[in-house]
């Protein structure tokens, strides 16, 4: 599961000579992707460049590089949402909320929204859910309302053993907020907690998600979010 590896300990640090030989590679991939941009065509379109900065930025925060990460990052994304590729756009604003510029919670707040309103890979969505809930305090309502997304979101995009797998993990985050959140501690109380927090409706928590995502943004939206909804079909 590509996207929420990290968050699965499946991305386990190398160390001593493993890390440096992963290092290299790392760097020899950069500056082949480097090469793919510089000898691009003339007449290339700004989304051609803006894949190939998206490979880049990825490589970029392996290699613990975040500044240069974030720029690549930021670039892309507004060719990839210029083009409407959703999917890479958020994929962009992940890249983003993995470096340390200070911006990097508006990344996340403008790749949530993208990630709920399209049908994106749901991994990714799930992902940046997940972003919410390590960026929140423990106290904070808005890691179980994220969390509660994420839920929903795996049981819906989903089928079979891939939702069963996303599924599980969606439900251990819940657990793991419940325990942070309120101390919950066994299935009762558990139920009681997401009672009491409307975490089992989602005309309740995806209202909320979006309160948490214009905090995250504090107005600085990169995408026109009036004109997007407009073209949506309205169920």
């Amino acid at each position: 599961m590509t996207y929420i590896d990290q968050f699965m300990g499946m991305r386990d640090a190398d160390s001593g000579e493993d890390a440096e030989v992963a290092s290299a590679v790392l760097e020899q991939r950069l500056a082949g992707t480097r090469v793919r941009i510089a000898e691009l065509p003339v007449g290339h379109t700004a989304y051609d460049k803006a894949l190939l900065q998206l490979e880049a930025a990825r490589i970029l925060v392996d290699l613990q590089r975040g500044e240069e990460a974030w720029d690549d990052a930021r670039e892309a994304f507004d060719a990839l949402a210029g083009s409407e590729d959703w999917e890479n756009a958020v994929a962009a604003c992940d890249v983003m909320v993995q470096t340390d510029h200070p911006d990097n919670l508006i990344a996340l707040g403008n790749g949530v929204w993208l990630a709920v309103t399209f049908p994106i890979d749901p991994e990714l969505t799930i992902a940046m859910l997940h972003h919410i809930v390590e960026e929140t305090p423990d106290d904070s309502d808005g890691a179980a309302v994220a969390a509660a997304a994420a839920h929903y979101v795996a049981g819906l995009r989903c089928e079979g053993k891939h939702r069963d797998d996303l599924m599980f993990f969606t439900g251990n985050t819940l657990g793991t907020v419940a325990r942070r959140h309120s101390g919950v501690n066994g299935q009762e109380q558990f139920d009681a907690w997401v009672k009491r927090l409307e975490l089992e409706s989602p005309e309740a928590f995806l209202p909320r998600l979006r309160n948490v995502v214009d905090v995250l943004v504090q107005d600085d939206w990169w995408v026109d979010r009036d004109a997007i909804w407009a073209r949506l079909p309205q169920d």
